[in-house]
């Protein structure tokens, strides 16, 4: 199945990553061809990428926030969970996974898989039902980090038993008494965060079979955070004990 990227830092990911096959790029008339686009443009003329001008009409009809670009390309390639382990397997840190429990939220979903990507998560899991998937939108959310991650899609319950059995510890985000807070968790053990939904958090077979839960710690009026906003802490803080392993230059645009 084909689908419509837009936006120029994304378009300019999937291109850097190579992971799909891209058909043909749209530039809308009035566009100016310098900075990330002319280096997009350039890209595509190198890869023999057909590139056609149209006007601002069409671009617009591919999506929100085009910014005068759209590329069609095929569907997201999901991977396998062997395919997470492989790589775990390939690094010299331990596991760093996040599982993500029935996510809805494209814009939750695309901004927590921006930080797993600069924060050097191995592997993203998604539920096979009732979750935000990798659509258009949320590779836009992520500023194209999508391209980048490995991201299955498996049976969660199946899953997690398995991670267990590879020694690793699964480490769920919930506001309560019985969860620990940051200081009490050592960060660098192989581990899985897993988010819940917005509304309803983990489901309760995610949650019985968490090792253990994290609390963030909050003192100002309201007694919650965004999903996508709590489970980014969480990953920085396990990056941050880490000692920031990997650590380079981040574009923060």
């Amino acid at each position: 199945m084909r689908e419509w990227i837009v936006g120029r830092n994304p378009i300019f990911e999937v291109l850097q990553a190579q992971k799909r096959q891209s058909y043909q790029l749209q530039v809308a008339k009035g566009a100016i061809l310098k900075g990330r686009l002319a280096h997009i443009i350039q890209i595509c003329e190198s890869r023999k990428i057909p590139i056609r001008r149209v006007s601002n009409e069409k671009v617009d009809a591919k999506g929100h926030g085009h910014q005068g670009v759209a590329i069609e390309v095929n569907g997201y390639p999901y991977c396998t969970i062997y395919d997470i382990l492989e790589r775990i397997e390939e690094d010299v840190q331990p596991a760093f996974l996040l599982i993500l429990d029935t996510l809805q939220d494209p814009q939750n979903l695309g901004t927590l898989l921006r930080t797993a990507d600069v924060t050097g998560v191995q592997g993203v899991i998604l539920p096979l039902r009732r979750s935000a998937t990798v659509t258009p939108a949320v590779v836009r959310a992520s500023s194209g980090a999508t391209e980048h991650l490995n991201i299955a899609q498996a049976n969660l319950a199946q899953t997690i038993v398995y991670l267990k059995q590879k020694g690793i510890w699964i480490i769920g985000l919930e506001h309560s008494p019985k969860a620990k807070k940051p200081q009490e968790i050592a960060f660098s053990i192989p581990l899985a965060f897993v988010v819940g939904s917005e509304g309803q958090g983990m489901r309760n077979l995610t949650r019985k079979s968490c090792d253990m839960f994290l609390r963030l710690p909050m003192r100002g009026h309201v007694d919650s955070l965004n999903a996508s906003v709590a489970g980014s802490i969480a990953l920085y803080l396990a990056w941050e004990q880490r000692n920031f392993e990997g650590e380079s230059a981040v574009n923060m645009s």
